[in-house]
């Protein structure tokens, strides 16, 4: 049975960004339909390390991956791997990426995603306020762990350029490191503390909350999948399996699914998908106080609510490729060397 709906603004995917976009057009007294084949914020904005990571101002492309991005192709156990049979068409992208990741690129790019958090810890907390989540917050900023002196001394340059672009760090010796976080075993190098990152200790909990407010604040929620946009003169019809639905204004907030629907707009979008994992064991007290990344593993250690989550590193391999056991496996593994 077809759904023929019709509102001012119609918004494809209800993650956290699609979510906080129709909190904010209904609080306007605008109709609202938001439509996502899963329920809200269950993809990415739940299943992520929880860090409004207002100092991870560095490009994924930099110069250093760049240097390694051979050896990053053929190393199954690299924190950025790439699945070779999405090489052909992911080939494309990775010339992008090339380009991008080319010294006066990347420091283009860190000057732009500076200007883009800048307000993030600010915007969070009043977002948090608003939906009754400020419990959820935790103040007690970040930290990356360095396992060797050799790499401690190496993120000396790394963390003088984030300051100058407005990231406030301060570089600890392994005894600081140890006095912040005893539960976490020794390490020779020491540790980049950031003081004012703020941490969602249930992100999914929280994008939850969003997404009751904004029920609230009127916006229908329709469980569907969009795969046909067209453009007409009085806006935009957006249809798929058992839907249908006019907007006036259609925002497209998909996520990794967005390239299709962009190009069916007209918008040729050089965008393709990054893989995360995460790996939760259940535990009253999770060892930690604050996310911790040991920086050579590529990964977070996350004390959520009730449990350690261990989220992070990079998969490129397209939207339709399954799980891989293997970057799961690598999570564990990474975790248990950590915590045995």
């Amino acid at each position: 049975m077809n759904q023929h709906l019709a509102s001012d603004t119609v918004i494809i995917g209800a993650g956290v960004v699609g979510l906080t976009i129709a909190l904010r057009v209904a609080s306007r007294g605008r109709s609202v339909i938001l439509i996502d084949p899963e329920e809200p914020g269950s993809g990415a904005s739940y299943g992520n390390a929880g860090t409004i990571a207002d100092y991870a101002v560095l490009p994924v492309g930099t110069p250093s991956v760049l240097k390694s991005l051979p050896s990053l192709l053929f190393d199954r156990n690299s924190p950025l791997a790439i699945r070779h049979a999405a090489l052909p068409t992911l080939a494309p992208w990775l010339l992008r990426f090339t380009r991008q990741s080319l010294p006066g690129a990347a420091k283009r790019n860190a000057q732009a995603i500076a200007t883009l958090l800048a307000t993030s810890n600010a915007d969070w907390k009043a977002l948090a306020a608003e939906v009754g989540g400020q419990k959820i917050m935790a103040q007690r900023g970040c930290l990356y762990a360095y396992e060797t002196k050799a790499a401690f001394r190496a993120a000396a340059a790394d963390m003088e350029f984030r300051r100058s672009l407005g990231v406030t760090v301060e570089l600890i010796s392994p005894e600081e490191l140890a006095r912040m976080e005893p539960g976490l075993p020794p390490v020779a190098g020491g540790g980049a503390f950031f003081p004012k990152a703020v941490f969602l200790d249930d992100p999914g909990r929280m994008v939850g909350l969003i997404a009751a407010a904004a029920k609230k604040a009127g916006v229908r929620i329709v469980k569907a999948r969009v795969e046909k946009l067209e453009r007409r003169v009085d806006g935009v019809i957006v249809s798929g399996a058992g839907l249908q639905a006019h907007g006036r204004r259609v925002v497209i907030a998909a996520g990794a699914h967005s390239r299709a629907l962009a190009a069916q707009a007209g918008d040729r979008i050089p965008l393709d998908t990054e893989r995360g994992y995460h790996a939760e064991w259940d535990m009253a007290e999770p060892r930690l106080t604050r996310p911790t990344c040991p920086t050579t593993r590529g990964f977070y250690l996350c004390p959520m609510r009730g449990r350690l989550r261990v989220a992070g590193t990079v998969e490129l391999g397209g939207l339709t490729a399954p799980p891989s056991q293997h970057r799961i496996d690598r999570l564990v593994s990474g975790a248990r060397a950590i915590f045995p």
